[in-house]
């Protein structure tokens, strides 16, 4: 039997994700979950903290999703990559409080909770660091590269191919194609460069 407390969280993530942070109000959320608004307050102090708790839910489930693609060292770690950008394109499009985690849009909302919300984000990032660690290690990504400064560009690449679907002058298939293409910039860009003379 799931717990109250699950509950009111998950009605959050649900709140937060269809009206957005500023319109999501504690009553819908109680409403929601089928609880009082009292019982609401019995789980987070303010709105603040209910929408840093979904946040922090929505990130959990995206690194439960990558989790099962990403155990599979003995795979290059350019096939982990490519997975792991649709992935995170397609969950992003279904739970926007990753992407307002990732681009900081939580900050600006929860300015109080930015130090959270930056330990939030090195967790998100570290999947990124693996597979680039990997990569490394396999041969299949330059030996010096500056991981974690290449971790956090891809993540936002990631992001920025996620919401290209909001645009309505580009089709699905418009925006895959960009997607991939941005793919295969990247994966050039992290191959090992041939020695010049």
């Amino acid at each position: 039997m799931q717990s109250t407390e699950h509950a009111v969280v998950q009605a959050a993530r649900r709140c937060f994700a269809r009206y957005g942070y500023r319109k999501t109000a504690m009553d819908d959320v109680a409403r929601d979950a089928g609880v009082a608004k009292g019982t609401v307050y019995l789980y987070c102090a303010n709105k603040q903290d209910l929408y840093v708790r979904a946040v922090e839910a929505d990130l959990d489930a995206w690194l439960d999703d990558l989790r099962g693609a990403l155990d599979e060292a003995d795979r290059p770690a350019t096939e982990l990559m490519v997975e792991m950008a649709v992935r995170d394109a397609a969950f992003v499009e279904r739970h926007p409080l990753v992407g307002d985690l990732v681009t900081g849009a939580a900050d600006n909302y929860v300015p109080d909770a930015r130090d959270r919300l930056h330990e939030l984000r090195e967790v998100g990032l570290a999947q990124v660091v693996a597979v680039l660690r990997l990569g490394v290690a396999q041969g299949c990504f330059a030996a010096d590269l500056d991981v974690e400064a290449t971790a956090a560009v891809l993540q936002q690449m990631h992001l920025a191919g996620a919401v290209l679907h909001c645009r309505g002058d580009l089709s699905p298939s418009q925006v895959r194609r960009r997607q991939r293409a941005a793919m295969t910039l990247v994966l050039r860009g992290l191959a090992p460069q041939e020695a010049t003379t």
